[in-house]
C-alpha cells in the first residue's frame, strides 16, 4: 500500500519509471486523482517547447487538470542539463509538499531520476577540447565501441547513435579513470521515496510502442518535425532525439516513409531495453502496484 505520511525529516514523494510506452503518464493521473499529488516529469525531451508528438507528451485533455511540471521549459535549441534539471526539480518538490500535496516524479529518463531522487553528484569535468575533436573524427561506430571498450556497462544505457553523450562519458570516463557509474558520487538522499515500476510482457511492450509510433504519424509527426526544422535547423537536441531522427531521414530521402516509422520501431524497442537496464538495478523498485490497490 502507499501512504502519504511523511517521515520526519524527509519529504515523501513518489516515483513512477518504467520504459516508454508502458503507461506512465495515465497511470500517474490516476495516482495522482487518488492520492491529492502533483506531476513532476522526468524526462530529458519533454522539457523542450514544441517536441510534442515525436516525444509522446502529455496534451492538457489527458493531463485531466493534475498540475504538470518541467514540461516546455525551454527552448529546443538550448542546452539542458541533468545538473540543472535537478536544481529545479527540486524547488518544484518545496512547491508541492508546501502545498501539502504528493509529488510524484514520473519519467523514463533514469540519470535524471537518479539525480534528483538518489541525490547523485555529477562529476565536475570541464571539457576537453583535444579528446573532443579526436573522437568527432569517429565513425559512429568505432566511437560507440570505444564506450563499450571502456565501459560496457554504459554502453548498455547510452543510444549507440547519440555521439554528443557518447563522447561526454568517453570524456568523464577518461579523465576520472572510473567507469560512468562510479564517477557519480551518491549522497543520501533527501526524500523518503516510494518507488513503482510500470512494465508489460516484451511482446504487449513491443506492439505498444509499434500503435504509438503509428499513431504518432496519425496525429502529424511528419509536419511536426518539418516546422522544428524549419524554426530551429538540425540541433543537436533535434537530429539526436528518437522520432525526430528517423523522420529526418525520410525528409532527406536517405529512407522511405516505411523504412523510416519501421527504424522508429525498431530504435524505440532498443531504447526501452535501454530503460529496464537502468531501471531494474535498483532493487527498490516494486513493479506494477496498480492504484486501485492503493489507499491515501
Amino acid at each position: 500500500m502507499i501512504e502519504t505520511s511523511q517521515t520526519k525529516n524527509k519529504p515523501y514523494v513518489i516515483a513512477i519509471v518504467g520504459a516508454t510506452a508502458s503507461g506512465k503518464t495515465a497511470y500517474s493521473i490516476e495516482l495522482a486523482k487518488k492520492l491529492d499529488g502533483e506531476i513532476i516529469s522526468a524526462d530529458s525531451r519533454l522539457v523542450y517547447k514544441g517536441f510534442n508528438i515525436g516525444t509522446a507528451k502529455p496534451t492538457k485533455e489527458e493531463m485531466q487538470g493534475i498540475p504538470h511540471y518541467m514540461i516546455d521549459i525551454v527552448e529546443p535549441d538550448f542546452d539542458y542539463s541533468a545538473g540543472l534539471y535537478k536544481q529545479q526539480a527540486k524547488q518544484v518538490i518545496d512547491k508541492i509538499t508546501t502545498k501539502g500535496k504528493t509529488p510524484i516524479i514520473v519519467g523514463g529518463t533514469g540519470l535524471y531520476i537518479d539525480i534528483l531522487l538518489k541525490n547523485y553528484d555529477l562529476p565536475q569535468i570541464e571539457a576537453n577540447k583535444e579528446l573532443r575533436e579526436e573522437l568527432k573524427t569517429y565513425t559512429k561506430e568505432d566511437l560507440y565501441n570505444k564506450l563499450l571498450e571502456l565501459d560496457p556497462e554504459a554502453g548498455e544505457t547510452i543510444d549507440k547513435n547519440d555521439g554528443k553523450k557518447i563522447i561526454r562519458a568517453i570524456e568523464i570516463i577518461k579523465t576520472t579513470k572510473k567507469t560512468l557509474k562510479d564517477s557519480r558520487g551518491i549522497n543520501q538522499s533527501e526524500y523518503d521515496i516510494k518507488w513503482i515500476g510500470k512494465n508489460f510482457d516484451r511482446k504487449t511492450l513491443y506492439e505498444r510502442i509499434d500503435k504509438r509510433v503509428d499513431l504518432m504519424v496519425e496525429m502529424g509527426l511528419i509536419e511536426e518535425t518539418k516546422s522544428l526544422l524549419k524554426n530551429y535547423g538540425r540541433i543537436p537536441n533535434l537530429v539526436n532525439t528518437i522520432g525526430y531522427r528517423e523522420i529526418i531521414g525520410y525528409l532527406d530521402n536517405k529512407y522511405s516513409l516505411e523504412e523510416s516509422l519501421e527504424l522508429l520501431k525498431k530504435n524505440t524497442r532498443n531504447y526501452a531495453k535501454r530503460q529496464l537496464t537502468w531501471f531494474r538495478r535498483n532493487p527498490e523498485i516494486e513493479w506494477d502496484v496498480y492504484p486501485e490497490k492503493l489507499k491515501k
